[in-house]
């Protein structure tokens, strides 16, 4: 069934709940779909798919990561293979996904560049349509958990997202300032409107451990990251803080190595799900 093209509020159907699913490819085996969202950039959404996935894929599931911020890809260079390009199958008409050091699949935009450098100038509906070809022209081998680390806000993509793969589940990212009400209950609306589950938020940027002493300073100002979470009637799945290590390893390429052990909670959610 063709995407909705126009405005939902207006037409007297509830369009949410039209079928709007599209198959993946016939080779390709996805068992759980994550979303990772979020009402408004800069929050960290993309680290947080990040050591989700390569996390999960440590626990010993099969993991991959569909870049869908197509203006804005960083997930090829966290992973070191900023300089990879996607391969065609031979004799059919599908890509590989690129494939990391622990096995993680992984899909993104530069991975179909001439130059990684290069930008990209699409209007919204396009984007959408490359988003959704990720989903159906990609061969994803024995996916166990892939993790779709979509740009901000709610707009072509996140509607294409939600409408298009079968979400099991969203994961909404957040930080500790004074906008953070606003952040997740642009997400948190979205997904309710659309029937996904909110499997939970992850707080990034929570706070600085000094060195020294090993207190918490808490940088933005005090969280009341628990008390929106509560309005919501979610869980807080992890608070993730703003660490040295962390930004040397994703400068680096190397997230795969990091161990962050705040992350586990959540992704012991995520694991959940297929058990």
């Amino acid at each position: 069934m063709a995407e909705c093209t126009h405005d939902c509020n207006s037409c007297g159907q509830d369009c949410s709940k039209r079928d709007f699913q599209v198959a993946p490819h016939k080779d390709s085996k996805i068992k759980k779909v994550i979303g990772i969202i979020s009402g408004k950039g800069g929050v960290g959404k993309s680290l947080v798919t990040s050591l989700l996935a390569a996390r999960v894929n440590k626990d010993g599931f099969k993991t991959a990561i569909l870049d869908a911020d197509i203006t804005g890809p960083s997930i090829p260079e966290s992973f070191g293979v900023g300089d990879e390009r996607a391969q065609a199958v031979e004799g059919q008409d599908a890509l590989n996904p690129v494939v990391t050091g622990s096995g993680i699949q992984l899909m993104s935009m530069n991975f179909l560049l001439q130059n990684e450098n290069d930008p990209v100038i699409w209007r919204g509906p396009v984007i959408a349509g490359a988003v959704k070809q990720f989903w159906t022209d990609v061969i994803w081998k024995d996916v166990d958990f892939m993790f779709v680390d979509m740009p901000p806000g709610t707009g072509d993509v996140p509607l294409t997202v939600f409408q298009s793969l079968p979400v099991d589940g969203i994961i909404v990212v957040s930080s500790p300032q004074q906008l953070v009400r606003v952040i997740v209950e642009k997400a948190v609306n979205m997904a309710n409107m659309m029937n996904i589950p909110i499997l939970g938020i992850v707080e990034n940027m929570s706070y600085v451990k000094c060195p020294d002493c090993g207190k918490e300073i808490t940088v933005f100002g005090k969280s009341n990251i628990d008390e929106i979470a509560k309005s919501f009637n979610i869980p807080v799945l992890a608070r993730i803080p703003m660490q040295e290590q962390t930004s040397r390893a994703v400068d680096a390429g190397d997230i795969e190595s990091l161990d962050i052990p705040e992350i586990q909670s959540a992704a012991s959610v995520v694991e959940k799900l297929l058990k």
